[in-house]
């Protein structure tokens, strides 16, 4: 199988993890597959995924804001904050009222969250989800989130559906479990939907296991790794191209055409049929520094 560097938007499927979703395409296009984000099996929703040499631009996904449709049950309390958890805790429903004022107040821009203890954070070079089922006693420290927003969709006997749009690093089986706590009573997370990635929208992703649909979003790779807003095309020469494979930077001298590349971080180099040969960083002035990803030869 030759591998193909890709940048994929794939609808998860509520029931798998993150990674086990992920094997239709380490069998079709490249055994070297990684995501800008993982989803709790539970989950469903948008995952960025990259693969071939373009796993390698993770940091360039990783910060991006995240909006998810959240349905919040009030009244009872898992230990894992989601529905395959035990209930630890049975209490009064409290008024959609309480929980608009809450939200409102205590919500809204940079707040200090602490993570679930059933997560992949690391406590001692642990995961926390490990040393929670084996019975040990664990604090999570709390760190910042932004909160950018969060809108009621509806609300019936207990049972909340909730937008959130979000930093990075946010949980919302956090969210659920504090704004539970705030509101005098409690609350998990029962089912979570993740509709965008920064510019990236559910809408546009594809299932795994859709052959054809996954073949035509990898075709789409450079058009929407120009999306991000630190990223600029370099069309460059076909002497260019070829030093490329030895890590030699094209130089101002290889431009073809011009290229807005002031105040943008990163770049796509293309040849001059607009095939993506590799990506660089950028310095302060737009030169070209450092081979971020090499997908030159590869099959696109």
């Amino acid at each position: 199988m030759n591998s193909r560097s890709s940048l994929l938007l794939l609808h998860k499927k509520p029931g798998s993890t993150s990674f086990a979703s992920l094997y239709p395409i380490k069998h079709r296009l490249s055994k070297k597959v990684g995501h800008a984000g993982t989803l709790d099996k539970f989950a469903e929703g948008l995952l960025i995924v990259l693969t071939g040499s373009l796993t390698k631009l993770n940091p360039l996904f990783s910060n991006l804001d995240k909006r998810y449709y959240a349905t919040i049950e009030f009244g009872i309390e898992t230990d894992t904050l989601d529905p395959e958890g035990k209930i630890v805790k049975r209490t009064a429903v409290p008024s959609l009222a309480t929980i608009e004022t809450v939200l409102g107040n205590h919500f809204v821009g940079t707040i200090l969250q602490a993570p679930p203890m059933y997560s992949a954070i690391h406590i001692d070079g642990v995961r926390s989800h490990r040393l929670a089922r084996s019975g040990v006693e664990i604090e999570i420290p709390k760190r910042p989130v932004t909160i950018y927003s969060t809108r009621i969709i509806e609300w019936d006997s207990g049972r909340l559906a909730l937008e959130v749009h979000c930093s990075k690093g946010t949980y919302i089986r956090s969210l659920a479990r504090d704004l539970g706590a705030l509101c005098g009573s409690s609350a998990y997370l029962s089912a979570l939907t993740r509709t965008s990635i920064g510019p990236y929208a559910l809408e546009e992703a594809v299932y795994a296991d859709e052959v054809d649909e996954v073949d035509k979003v990898a075709d789409k790779t450079l058009k929407n790794l120009l999306r991000l807003d630190n990223i600029a095309k370099i069309v460059v020469s076909d002497a260019a191209i070829d030093r490329l494979g030895n890590g030699r930077m094209p130089v101002v001298e290889d431009y073809v055409g011009a290229c807005e590349l002031v105040k943008k971080d990163y770049a796509a180099v293309v040849d001059r049929y607009d095939n993506l040969q590799a990506v660089v960083s950028l310095d302060e002035h737009g030169v070209c520094t450092t081979m971020v990803a090499l997908v030159k030869g590869e099959p696109f």
